[in-house]
C-alpha cells in the first residue's frame, strides 16, 4: 500500500484569508483608504524586515514585545533582522532615512500591512496579524492628538460599528515620570507578596508595566495604585487638559483611565485605546480594537532630530471579529478604493486663535459629511502662513475663522485667484462653495 504523502498546515498562529472573508478585508481597506484621503494622510510602505536593534531601541528592551514576542532571524552574514512586530519605529527609520525631516510640517502618513509577534495564539489574536497606523510628525500642539483620536473615532463609525469605548490617560514626560515611579515603586513594594512574578520583575525593570499587567490579582492591586495625573508637570497638565476640551468640543465621548500606560516605551504624554464594550472595564485588556499616544522622543532616539509625534494603529483581525459580532452586512466592494491624496481640496481652513482652533473641528467633520474636500494645518495659528500653505495647495477658496467670526457664527471666504473676500453665515459655507 503506498504511503501518503505529508499533508502540509499552516503554521501555528498564522491564519488564510479565504475568498469568502474577503469582503470584510475590502470594507476596512476602503474606509482605511477614504478616511486617509479626507484627513490627508500620505501612504507608505515598509519593509517586513528591520534590524533587530531598531525595535529593541525604538519600542525598548524591557517590553514583552522585544523580551518575548520577537521573530529573530539571523542571516549567513550575520546580521540580526526581525519581523516587524509593529509599525511605529519602521516608519520613523523611514521618515529619517528617506529625507522627511526636510517637508513642511505636519508630516501625516498611514500604512497597512502584516505584523508579527510570537504569542499564544486566541480569537482574533494571531502570531500574524495586520495593522493600519496613522501617524503625524512635527506637530506639538495638543489639538492633534485630539484631532487623530476623532479620526479613529470616525472610522469605527464608517464600519458601523457602536459597541466600543474610549479610554485615554496622560503618562507624563522625563521631566516629572521619575517622581511618580518613586511613589509607585513604593506602594507596590508594600503589596510585593499580592503580585504575579513577571510584576516583580517589572518593579526592577520598568515601574510602569506594572500597570499593564492582565494578571487578575494584579488588577486588584492595581485599583488603590498612585495616579500619573496627579504627578504631571505643568506643561503636561496643560496639554492634557487642552487634549480633553478639544475631544469635548468635537463630541468625541472618552473616559478618563489614570492607570492606562500602553505595552510600549516611547510613549510621552498622551495615550488612548477603543475598547470593545459601552462603559470601562467591559472589554478584556487583550482585546483593544486601537490604541496608540504621543512619543515625542522617539525620532531623536533612533537619530533624527527633535521632533514631536503622534501616531496610532487598529488590528484588523480583531475589527473584523467585533463586526462579525455585530453582525453587519458586508458585500463585495465592486467601486475603486477613495481617489489618492493627489486629489487636490477645493477650500483651506484657516483659523487664528484659540477659539477658532476648537471650532475648526467641527467645521472639518461638516464638510466631510458634505463630502467637500477641505485641508487645513491646525498646528499653527499664523495668519500669513497658513495662507502661504492654501497658496500652496492651489485651493479655489480659504475660509477664515477668527474669533469675531465664532462670536458671530459667520466665516470669511475668499477667492484664492482674485482675492476677492466676503463675510457669509457658517450655515450657508457649502452652498456658497457649490455654486
Amino acid at each position: 500500500m503506498p504511503r501518503r504523502k505529508k499533508q502540509y498546515k499552516s503554521v501555528t498562529g498564522m491564519t488564510d484569508v479565504l475568498p469568502e472573508q474577503q469582503p470584510w478585508w475590502e470594507k476596512i481597506e476602503s474606509v482605511t483608504s477614504s478616511i486617509a484621503n479626507f484627513y490627508r494622510f500620505s501612504k507608505i510602505s515598509t519593509p517586513i524586515l528591520e534590524e533587530e536593534e531598531l525595535f529593541v531601541k525604538g519600542t525598548g528592551k524591557t517590553t514583552e514585545i522585544v523580551e518575548k514576542e520577537m521573530y529573530i532571524l539571523k542571516t549567513k552574514g550575520g546580521e540580526r533582522l526581525v519581523l516587524r512586530p509593529e509599525f511605529t519605529p519602521a516608519l520613523v527609520r523611514s521618515y529619517i532615512e528617506n529625507g522627511m525631516e526636510a517637508l513642511p510640517k505636519p508630516v501625516k502618513l498611514w500604512s497597512m500591512g502584516p505584523v508579527f509577534r510570537h504569542e499564544k495564539p486566541q480569537k482574533g489574536r494571531y502570531r500574524q496579524f495586520h495593522q493600519f497606523n496613522f501617524e503625524v510628525f512635527g506637530d506639538k500642539s495638543p489639538i492633534i492628538d485630539s484631532l487623530l483620536i476623532h479620526l479613529f473615532f470616525n472610522f469605527l463609525l464608517q464600519l458601523g460599528l457602536k459597541n466600543w469605548h474610549i479610554e485615554i490617560n496622560s503618562i507624563g514626560c522625563r521631566e516629572c515620570r521619575p517622581a511618580y515611579v518613586k511613589v509607585l515603586k513604593r506602594y507596590y513594594k508594600k503589596k510585593i507578596s499580592k503580585i504575579c512574578p513577571d510584576c516583580r520583575k517589572r518593579l526592577k525593570k520598568n515601574p510602569l508595566r506594572v500597570l499593564d499587567c492582565k494578571e487578575e490579582k494584579c488588577q486588584r492591586v492595581k485599583k488603590l495604585a498612585p495616579k500619573i495625573i496627579d504627578s504631571l508637570c505643568s506643561d503636561c497638565d496643560e496639554h492634557f487638559k487642552a487634549v480633553l476640551e478639544f475631544l469635548d468640543e468635537s463630541k468625541t465621548f472618552y473616559f478618563l483611565n489614570p492607570y492606562l500606560v500602553r505595552g510600549l516605551d516611547y510613549y510621552t504624554k498622551t495615550v488612548f485605546e477603543f475598547m470593545p464594550g459601552k462603559e470601562i472595564g467591559q472589554g478584556n485588556r487583550m482585546s483593544s480594537l486601537i490604541g496608540g499616544g504621543r512619543y515625542d522622543l522617539l525620532i531623536e532616539e533612533l537619530g533624527g532630530k527633535p521632533t514631536p509625534a503622534i501616531g496610532g494603529a487598529g488590528g484588523i483581525e480583531r475589527i473584523i471579529e467585533e463586526m462579525k459580532e455585530a453582525k453587519k452586512e458586508t458585500k463585495p466592494l465592486l467601486k475603486k478604493h477613495a481617489p489618492s491624496y493627489k486629489e487636490k481640496p477645493i477650500a483651506f481652513l484657516i483659523q487664528i486663535g484659540h477659539l477658532a482652533r476648537k471650532k475648526s473641528l467641527s467645521i472639518i467633520e461638516e464638510f466631510k459629511k458634505n463630502k467637500i474636500k477641505i485641508a487645513e494645518n491646525l498646528g499653527k495659528d499664523n495668519f500669513k502662513a497658513q495662507l502661504q500653505i492654501a497658496s500652496r495647495a492651489e485651493v479655489k477658496f480659504a475660509l477664515i475663522l477668527g474669533q469675531k467670526e465664532c462670536l458671530d457664527d459667520t466665516i470669511i471666504l475668499r477667492n484664492m485667484e482674485t482675492g476677492i473676500q466676503k463675510v457669509i453665515p457658517q450655515a450657508d459655507i457649502f452652498q456658497e462653495i457649490k455654486k
